[in-house]
């Protein structure tokens, strides 16, 4: 479930499936979400009316939460969302983007915590936040804008233990991501730092994940393989790329053009050691 090989299997089963995520993101992000869902091989919608989510979201193969510019009709509608992805067992990908930073958000964050998110998506200091709001840690607020300023092993406690809790995936990324079930890790060790100079190349990763967990039902080599799909479209992407705005092409170009033998020579994935 975790090889290169299977990462392929997975990536060839989107294109041959072509499954609809509906996505409920941020508005900087929402076109590039869309053209990395198409590039990948998976279907975008963009429905955010809460007049229309409960409908859709019933039509869709996975649901993608993003709370990069939360306001309060959009977290209404992302509520009805949830509520009925895990009715239907809709798997749901979170990406608490901002948590620690501001209360409102990391209220909201935690409220969804309540309909069993499939994953949690996120960098490092979101995780931590995200697991302080939860068990009612908060002090005082921790994080800073939507970057990291913590690295991903600092989080992979939390990460565990949230996961445990929530009965989730936990997926942090970062130099590099550790997907857990609170039992097992997943180490994936690719992808470039330039990547962290493009706008939504982060919420890019959960949509990935979503179309990944529209077709594999084992929701850690999905939320894993979907990591190792983003991070080895960085990594081939970079021999072009000039900087973040060639690389934001060369990243749609590649994903579309990404195959078996690329991941099998590129992708560095592994079973974590405990302890």
């Amino acid at each position: 479930m975790f090889t290169p090989i299977h990462v392929a299997q997975t990536l060839l089963k989107i294109r041959q499936n072509n499954p609809l995520i509906h996505n409920i993101t941020n508005m900087v992000v929402m076109q590039f979400t869309a053209n990395i869902l198409l590039s990948l091989g998976a279907s975008p919608a963009m429905i955010n009316a809460k007049e229309e989510v409960q409908e859709f979201v019933q039509k869709a193969k996975a649901l993608v939460i993003n709370l990069g510019t939360i306001s309060a009709p959009q977290a209404q509608a992302i509520l009805l969302a949830v509520k009925t992805a895990s009715e239907h067992q809709i798997p749901w990908v979170m990406d608490p983007v901002g948590v620690g930073a501001c209360t409102y958000r990391s209220q909201i964050a935690v409220e969804l915590l309540n309909y069993h998110p499939t994953t949690i998506r996120g960098n490092a200091s979101e995780i931590i936040a995200l697991y302080h709001y939860y068990t009612k840690q908060v002090t005082h607020h921790t994080g800073h804008g939507v970057d990291s300023k913590d690295q991903p092993e600092h989080a992979l406690d939390a990460a565990k233990k949230l996961a445990l809790s929530c009965q989730t995936i936990v997926s942090i990324s970062g130099q590099t991501d550790y997907i857990t079930n609170g039992h097992q890790t997943i180490q994936v060790k690719n992808g470039h730092v330039m990547m962290t100079k493009v706008t939504g190349v982060g919420c890019s990763a959960s949509a990935i994940t979503a179309a990944c967990l529209a077709i594999e039902p084992d929701a850690l080599a999905a939320s894993a393989h979907a990591m190792v799909l983003i991070g080895t479209a960085g990594d081939i992407a970079m021999k072009q790329a000039k900087g973040p705005g060639s690389l934001q092409i060369a990243l749609l170009d590649t994903l579309y053009l990404l195959n078996e033998e690329q991941l099998l020579h590129y992708a560095k994935i592994q079973l974590a050691k405990e302890g």
